[in-house]
């Protein structure tokens, strides 16, 4: 469990390096609608990866009681899509709409580029 615990933590920590770095390129490049689009999705793909990372916290320890849960936030996650590019079809001038769709997969970029790093750890 501990190793778990500190991949989240890696997880989460270049999740907010990332959106750090989005939030610079929004404010000092022309290319804001992109970086503004890149930063919702990757804002909403931050928030997917802290509640798929809870569930499946969750779903451990169920596990290892012997106990049931319910499931793991797959609807969540899908509506929290949904919402990103709802919002993005509202503001399209400001919000450049295939930014948004690529910066919901970031959270699973960064799972996988961690797993790349910290596979030899394991």
């Amino acid at each position: 469990m501990k190793h778990y615990q500190q991949m989240m933590a890696r997880q989460r920590k270049w999740m907010f390096y990332l959106l750090a770095l989005l939030v610079l390129g929004w404010g000092l490049t022309p290319w804001q609608p992109i970086f503004l689009g890149l930063l919702l999705g990757s804002a909403l793909s931050f928030y997917n990866l802290w509640l798929m990372q809870r569930k499946i916290r969750k779903l451990g320890e169920a596990s290892a009681e012997n106990k049931s849960v319910r499931g793991i936030g797959t609807f969540t996650r899908l509506a929290s899509g949904a919402l990103a590019v709802v919002i993005a079809l509202q503001f399209e001038e400001h919000i450049h709409l295939i930014s948004v769709v690529l910066g919901l997969m970031a959270a699973y970029i960064v799972i996988f580029i961690d797993y790349l790093f910290n596979k030899s750890t394991v």
